[in-house]
């Protein structure tokens, strides 16, 4: 492969991204925070009430996952300057914000919680008044508070929580398409960002399936097993607080336009000319994608027995967008069907029914007991919106449940 090949290869490799392009342009600056706390493994940004002076009536919310340490900023920017003006209206109302951040996002779930272990304890310290705490988390940040949470229950801590809140969190499980993950381990032997991000800890201890190599069969990763028995050994959910959880999803079965089989996006060179991506379908086996250009190939990626997982209700990411993105960038002719796929099922985010089958991803959630939910309350999305998006709807649902 000649050098320039290389060079346009590694351009696009490097950045992809899982959740977010790689050197995506950062958001504004956040306003300074009136403390900061340095924690182990991870950092907090303290913003009082608006009249305050001090920790009143605090909500702790935890950063969600991607490469490298939390971008405070950006962090700020989709609470703040989305659909809903989440801080601004949640100060007004005298609460203190604590933003829980990670020196490195794609660290261990059970590490991270050590930061938010630290920030509660440090929050019960030092707040004003007898207010019970609100703790969650965005995405991979409702699983760290979670874990912190009943770990220190059973440590029989006081954390003084009285609600836990979790953002499109993946309770059940999350989804990358298994042809991505294949396109990760291929691409690597030029440039690894997107297979250290597939790959990392927090990854493996989320995703529902993960593939460990092109040649290999999707199948829960040891990580995750592996840190479900953790999850398990500290009771599974914190037992004290009220706990909620908010979909990005539709809860009435209904998924996006990603018809399973169709393609997502295809390549016409001259990088990965004859590459393409099928959204996950049913079949046994079932074509995912077909791997083909200057790398090598082609192959044929399948799987076995899974559902439509990229079509399902649920929080969605840019899943084929940023590596068609990427890929433009570098000179590849792209052709994109579904920018966007499924990330968190609804059913995920609610804690109601695990992945595997096609009838329990896609069930109308309004036809449900409220006993099978895991959770004592929850909200769904009026569509499939972004994953963790802060819409009108979320942030006054959650602004009328702060415990008093």
């Amino acid at each position: 492969m000649a050098d320039s090949t290389t060079e346009q290869v590694r351009k696009a490799a490097g950045a992809f991204g899982l959740v977010t392009p790689v050197g995506e342009a950062t958001a504004s600056q956040a306003p300074a925070a009136d403390e900061e706390w340095q924690l182990p493994g991870g950092s907090a940004r303290v913003y009082y009430g608006t009249g305050q002076k001090g920790v009143v009536r605090p909500v702790v919310l935890a950063d969600g996952f991607n490469l490298g340490p939390t971008d405070f900023n950006s962090l700020w920017d989709g609470l703040e300057n989305g659909r809903f003006p989440f801080v601004s209206e949640l100060r007004r109302r005298g609460r203190t914000l604590i933003l829980v951040g990670f020196d490195e996002r794609s660290e261990s779930i059970l590490r991270n919680a050590e930061a938010v272990v630290a920030a509660i304890l440090r929050t019960g310290a030092e707040q004003l008044g007898g207010t019970r705490l609100l703790v969650g988390g965005f995405s991979m940040g409702g699983l760290v508070a979670r874990y912190a949470l009943a770990k220190l229950e059973q440590q029989r801590v006081d954390h003084r929580a009285g609600v836990f809140l979790s953002f499109d969190s993946p309770h059940r499980g999350a989804w990358v398409p298994i042809g991505l993950q294949a396109f990760a381990h291929r691409t690597a032997a030029v440039d690894d960002t997107y297979l250290r991000q597939i790959s990392s800890p927090a990854s493996q201890q989320m995703l529902w399936r993960y593939l460990d190599d092109t040649k290999g069969t999707p199948r829960e990763s040891p990580l995750r097993t592996e840190f479900k028995s953790q999850l398990q050994q500290v009771g599974s959910w914190p037992r004290i607080p009220r706990l909620l959880a908010v979909s990005s999803g539709r809860g009435d079965g209904v998924g996006n336009d990603a018809r399973a089989g169709a393609k997502t996006l295809r390549c016409a060179g001259p990088l990965f000319d004859g590459t393409y991506f099928l959204a996950q379908s049913q079949g046994d086996p079932a074509e995912a994608a077909v791997l083909d250009g200057v790398l090598g190939g082609p192959e044929t990626i399948t799987t076995s027995g899974f559902p439509e997982l990229d079509g399902a209700p649920g929080g969605t990411l840019e899943s084929f967008g940023i590596i068609a993105d990427a890929l433009a960038g570098a000179g590849e002719n792209v052709e994109t069907a579904h920018r966007s796929v499924c990330f968190v099922p609804a059913v995920s985010a609610v804690s109601v029914r695990d992945l595997g089958r096609q009838e329990d991803l896609y069930v109308s959630l309004d036809n449900l007991a409220p006993d099978e939910f895991d959770v004592d309350d929850y909200l769904l999305s009026s569509d499939n919106d972004p994953h963790a998006l802060m819409t009108e709807d979320i942030g006054h649902w959650v602004l009328d449940r702060l415990p008093d």
